[in-house]
């Protein structure tokens, strides 16, 4: 079945478009002005929950029952009293003897996750400074999940990519278990609970992190983001900061499968078939030290047998002069429907897997989240 909403969280709001008779339409602006960290439709009731970034005035949440026609503010999570933060970077103590200990306060929304069909009203929200949240009523209340914020690891080996602190940005439940999710979380890598949340396990074995002391260190990884396959669960990607890697073990053991010489290699988004558990797609950069699109050319890869070679797709999309960059949570696919966004404000969709694009449009502001409901 299609899914015939687009949306779009941006620098400058949440952008809405519908698809009738094939082409996306625009439906509505929410909460202009305000810079849309991410946002996505609820698959089991329709509700649409939007993460907002106010900067100044902090993060906010917002739901809508009417596809953004109306909208409530729920309560974002707050950290309890007594938390504090933990290391700025693997090996350095987080405070100073003679210091305070830094309280931990909400920074950003970085993802919202529904549960599964047998946890109807269950939603989990990543955040930074790499806390994992859930709520139970669909209205707020939301609590924090200790048994992995108290991890030993947190305190000395979590620390911000890019950010002044750690982020929670994946969140993966196993459909046939709402007891089993992994979390992955820049910086510090992915983690498992099998028993609810009662107990978290690093999953990292084959990961390889070239810019820290010991590349093969348990906890300390960058995953820019993780994706899973619905249909085989164990099978997850990882676009991580030092290349691309694949698990088909449910993150016991992760394989590196960049590809040799690129463009596969550095980026930040990645989509994996929910039917296809040998199929995904990249958005490449150039590198972390050109964080700008493969040889100024926008192309997407893809891979049909499971990294071992991937395929550049161009058609349709600029091929000179092109500095876009596709932030994490801005690359979506649903039932050969493929869609993605810029940093500088570009958004493209294909309706054949990738094989050709067109483009939605060039003056948008830059966009943080693309997915379709």
């Amino acid at each position: 079945m299609e899914k015939n909403i687009l949306l779009l969280g941006s620098r400058k709001g949440l952008i809405l478009f519908e698809r009738r008779n094939g082409d996306w339409k625009f439906r509505t602006l929410s909460h202009a002005g305000a810079a849309v960290s991410y946002a996505m439709i609820d698959p089991r009731h329709g509700t649409l929950w939007c993460c907002l970034d106010h900067g100044h005035w902090g993060a906010k949440l917002q739901r809508s029952d009417d596809l953004g026609a109306t909208w409530q503010e729920v309560d974002a999570p707050k950290y309890p009293e007594g938390a504090v933060l933990g290391a700025t970077f693997p090996g350095v103590e987080p405070v100073e003897p003679d210091s305070k200990p830094r309280p931990a306060t909400l920074k950003y929304l970085w993802v919202a996750q529904p549960g599964n069909p047998d946890q109807p009203h269950r939603l989990y929200l990543g955040t930074e400074p790499g806390g994992l949240f859930y709520s139970e009523n669909g209205n707020g209340q939301f609590t924090l999940v200790e048994s992995l914020w108290n991890h030993p690891t947190r305190m000395t080996s979590w620390f911000g990519g890019g950010r002044d602190n750690p982020g929670i940005h994946s969140i993966l439940i196993d459909p046939r278990d709402s007891r089993r999710i992994w979390v992955a979380i820049s910086c510090a890598g992915v983690f498992e609970t099998a028993d609810g949340g009662q107990t978290w396990e690093p999953r990292n074995r084959g990961m390889t992190n070239d810019y820290l002391p010991d590349p093969n260190v348990e906890v300390g990884h960058d995953p820019h983001l993780v994706a899973q396959c619905r249909k085989n669960p164990n099978v997850m990607w990882q676009q991580n900061h030092c290349g691309i890697f694949r698990t088909v073990d449910g993150a016991r053991n992760w394989t590196q499968i960049s590809g040799k010489g690129g463009p596969a290699h550095f980026g930040f988004a990645i989509a994996a078939d929910p039917e296809d558990e040998n199929t995904a797609w990249v958005v490449p950069a150039q590198s972390d030290q050109v964080r700008a699109a493969y040889n100024q050319a926008v192309c997407v890869c893809r891979t049909e047998d499971g990294g071992r070679n991937w395929i550049t797709l161009r058609k349709g999309l600029p091929q000179s002069q092109c500095y876009d960059i596709t932030l994490r949570h801005a690359l979506d696919y649903h039932a050969s429907t493929l869609v993605f966004g810029t940093t500088t404000g570009n958004v493209y969709y294909s309706h054949d897997r990738g094989d050709h694009w067109q483009c939605l449009g060039n003056n948008f502001p830059p966009i943080y989240s693309v997915r379709l409901g």
